[in-house]
């Protein structure tokens, strides 16, 4: 019945079936790590050799070297793990995405819509939740080893197709080309475990050789390194680091493996297609690994001479913080207060430039808006170190002091967080539908902000001279501005049902941002409540 589908239908089709199976099995493996994977890269990536070992153990898991390096981007961007430790980190997933490829090499792609009934059968019958989620897997890896059998009946037929025979051909006689090819392909698709999947197919009917496959090695290993400089693209120098990294990582190995492609075919070749294809992969991960890992260290200082930080970022760094031992505590405790003080600026910044990227579009603006969300993060990081360095050495009172200093630096990295990664997505989804709010609704998102500054300006300086008059004030405007969203809310409701075009184009916008400028100021608020808490004469109504 498959049979009698056309070639090109039963390539796409079992293309498909590969990666959605590959899709629901990285989804639930993922949950079955209970989301631990970002904490485990921090740290394992200690030193090379656990980071390699992370790399290769969290690649499985995730079923994509190029998710886990996008990761590794915004990770690194953040500023969690340094570039010497990604550098390791990225050795292990080119050897765990072979993990993959070996499963597949397995003589069992017959049994992929097998295995995949029988998964469904007990995810459908069982109420337990990690069994469930360990059929759910096993259900994506039998769609993973369908699509492959699928794809193996349609590339069977492949040999009678002239035109593709000839273009074989060209490729085989330019494997310069062949490599950019599978390389655009790989970046389509997201998946070098796909490409050299359908390498495996191809090979077992005959199409290509060893040697052949081998350049499809290469094209995927390159091909798989666009996702993480897409995912680079927005982010700051350490971002880019990251991502060119990895692909440069790839393409040496590639041109110095390039010259050696007949030997190394020769080497491992063992007459089984799919296990040959399977064990090239693999042979050029190991390689590259064992090859590179002595060099870390001179490939991350390598790398960072050749994408220097701009100056603005090499500008940018801790000022009161010192890395020396305090015989003061209040020292300490005084550098510290002035670095918040310091992020505490720049979230403002944030708050008061989010109106701006909302009314127009400025791309300019909403990249110095994310890069000011890198510096707060960074802020943050170095503060908690610095605070949790110290704080054993001091009494009781000033380690409640640094503990109320923590508290409002995680705060305003919340805050940041939340214009960098919900009004930007915000702004970018109305400037893209070309949608305007109506008049009123403007004026009311407006009235909002301007509440919002004013709450800011306030939290900070009751933050820096714990005064109970600020604090009160800070209190009553937060109550205010609970009352007025609620109100703007009412009202666009009310414009809803009156019709108005601009209302309903850009309701979900226009509630969001509400909710999101009301988060704002319960973040900046939290630390008044703190403050107030044991105060005789305050009692912090339900619902603040």
């Amino acid at each position: 019945m498959i049979a009698h589908h056309s070639i090109l239908i039963l390539i796409i089709g079992g293309t498909a079936f590969f990666l959605f199976g590959m899709s629901i099995a990285s989804d639930n493996l993922q949950s079955l790590a209970a989301n631990r994977v970002r904490d485990v890269i921090a740290k394992l990536s200690t030193k090379p050799t656990l980071a390699v070992f992370a790399g290769i153990v969290i690649t499985v898991i995730m079923q994509s070297s190029g998710a886990v390096t996008s990761m590794l981007v915004g990770l690194g961007t953040a500023g969690v793990i340094t570039l010497p430790q990604v550098m390791g980190i990225i050795l292990g997933t080119g050897v765990g995405t072979t993990i993959t490829t070996q499963l597949l090499s397995l003589n069992i792609a017959e049994w992929g819509l097998p295995i995949f009934a029988f998964a469904f059968l007990v995810h459908f019958m069982t109420h337990r939740k990690t069994l469930s989620r360990v059929m759910q897997a096993l259900m994506g890896f039998g769609l993973m080893f369908w699509g492959l059998e699928v794809i193996g009946i349609g590339t069977a037929d492949l040999k009678n197709v002239e035109i593709f025979t000839s273009s074989l051909d060209y490729l085989r006689a330019n494997p310069l080309a062949m490599i950019a090819i599978t390389a655009i392909f790989t970046a389509f698709v997201h998946s070098s475990a796909a490409v050299v999947g359908i390498a495996m197919a191809m090979a077992t009917s005959n199409l290509i050789n060893l040697t052949d496959a081998f350049y499809w090695v290469y094209g995927a290993n390159i091909g798989t390194t666009a996702t993480a400089l897409m995912a680079a693209a927005g982010g700051n120098t350490v971002g880019k680091q990251v991502a060119w990294s990895h692909c440069l990582h790839k393409v040496v190995m590639v041109g110095i493996f390039y010259f050696l492609t007949p030997y190394a075919a020769e080497l491992i070749m063992t007459g089984t297609p799919a296990r040959d294809v399977a064990n090239a992969h693999l042979f050029f991960n190991i390689t590259g690994t064992i090859l590179f890992f002595p060099f870390i260290k001179q490939g991350a200082a390598l790398i960072e001479k050749i994408f220097p930080p701009s100056a603005s970022e090499k500008d940018f760094s801790v000022k009161y913080l010192g890395r020396m031992n305090f015989e003061s505590p209040n020292v300490v405790l005084a550098h510290a207060e002035r670095e918040c003080l310091r992020m505490a600026d720049i979230v403002i910044s944030m708050i008061k430039d989010s109106i701006l990227i909302l009314k127009n579009e400025n791309i300019d603006l909403a990249d110095d808006l994310r890069t000011r969300d890198n510096q707060v993060d960074m802020l943050n990081r170095e503060i908690s170190l610095y605070i949790t360095k110290y704080t054993d050495q001091n009494d009781g009172a000033l380690n409640k002091e640094m503990i109320r200093l923590f508290g409002f630096a995680a705060d305003l990295e919340s805050a940041a967080d939340v214009i960098d990664n919900s009004i930007l997505e915000l702004a970018r989804k109305k400037h893209s539908l070309k949608l305007d709010f109506s008049n009123e609704g403007w004026s009311e998102i407006i009235s909002l902000h301007d509440a919002m500054i004013e709450v800011a300006a306030l939290s900070v300086s009751c933050f820096q001279t714990q005064s109970k008059d600020l604090a009160a004030k800070v209190v009553f405007k937060k109550r205010v501005i609970r009352k007025m969203e609620k109100t703007m809310r009412e009202a666009h409701i009310e414009r809803l049902v009156q019709g108005k075009a601009e209302t309903i184009n850009t309701s979900s916008i226009h509630l969001d941002v509400l909710s999101d400028y009301r988060r704002v100021v319960g973040l900046l608020s939290n630390h008044v409540y703190t403050f107030l808490r044991g105060a005789d004469n305050f009692n912090r109504p339900r619902g603040d």
